[in-house]
């Protein structure tokens, strides 16, 4: 535990309400946050922290009383980084960049994560909801094209009322919820007309290896495939303005490990038979063993030229079309 005090829901920061400019699709949450929607959905979300469920895991830690959930969080927000970022999907960078806040602790708790020190170290500094509101702001003046929160499960609802609170000072970027995947869909059914665009990892097709690789998660092939199809049913294909922006829609990311471990064939084939063709999905070749993975022989390398190619020619040959790709390991 942190503290045995209660931590309350915020107060409402006071606000002139901007509105957005004609010519540029305006964020779903704007019309949530004029009608008051915005802020009540926030507060149901605060609700959950008490008996904490808002991952799948639901391990009912009592938040707001102090205590520390599975994830390592308490209801306090601890933020570990917030820039513009160049590093993601060329469609959310742009030219300005995507407005990255990275968020401390995590509840997959993957042995290979490869922010290993934020995601289970911890590594992060306490931030108010409104502080969380400043940042998103400032990124939208430094020019981003949106507001990407980087593992926001467990700060769902700070990360909504952040946003009502920059709302109504003038935010009017759209919102990447960037995900491991693994998400309840009712907890997403409060995030509906909330996020803009999904970001979702699809990690394992096996539970064993789930379980192995991620702290017990052998939920994690059934809930994720569960919860794409709601992000799906929520925001649609993902397809990019006249400036090569993607503002809205599902982009779905797999990271191929070393001896199928994240059951890439599996991962493939379900997304071909269950998704659009043109579904933008990113096969990832950057794995390589951080975290605790050299603990763990099957996945103590990183992957080979041959192992991805094997992944891109299957994607291809189950008909996806807008297919995402990095250089092919050396």
């Amino acid at each position: 535990m942190r503290s045995s005090r209660m931590a309350a829901a915020p107060d409402r920061i006071v606000y002139h309400h901007v509105m957005t400019s004609a010519n540029r699709r305006e964020p779903s949450y704007l019309a949530l946050h004029r009608s008051g929607e915005l802020r009540r959905r926030g507060l149901r979300l605060w609700r959950l922290l008490d008996g904490c469920a808002l991952c799948p895991r639901r391990c009912g830690a009592r938040r707001l009383h102090g205590e520390v959930g599975f994830c390592g969080a308490s209801a306090d927000l601890d933020v570990a980084a917030c820039h513009p970022h160049f590093g993601e999907e060329r469609p959310l960078v742009g030219r300005g960049g995507s407005g990255t806040i990275f968020m401390a602790h995590c509840g997959l708790r993957c042995v290979f994560c490869i922010n290993y020190e934020i995601s289970r170290g911890g590594q992060g500094a306490p931030t108010t909801i409104g502080g969380l509101a400043r940042m998103m702001l400032s990124l939208q003046q430094q020019g981003c094209h949106n507001i990407n929160v980087v593992t926001p499960t467990h700060y769902a609802p700070h990360v909504v009322l952040a946003l009502e609170a920059a709302a109504g000072r003038g935010l009017k970027l759209p919102l990447v919820y960037n995900t491991c995947g693994w998400e309840s869909p009712e907890i997403l059914r409060l995030l509906d007309g909330i996020v803009d665009v999904y970001l979702p990892d699809f990690k394992y097709a096996d539970a064993d290896m789930a379980a192995a690789y991620s702290a017990g998660a052998a939920s994690y092939p059934e809930i994720t495939r569960s919860a794409l199809l709601e992000m799906h049913r929520q925001v649609g294909v993902a397809r990019p303005d006249g400036d090569g922006v993607v503002r809205r829609g599902l982009m779905i990311r797999h990271l191929v490990m070393p001896d199928g471990a994240s059951g890439t064939e599996a991962v493939i084939d379900w997304i071909a038979a269950h998704l659009p063709a043109d579904t933008r999905v990113t096969l990832m070749s950057q794995y390589c063993p951080a975290g605790e993975a050299l603990a763990h022989a099957a996945i103590a390398r990183r992957i080979t030229r041959t192992e991805y190619a094997e992944a891109v020619a299957r994607a291809k040959s189950a008909g996806l079309t807008n297919l995402d790709l990095q250089p092919a390991p050396l």
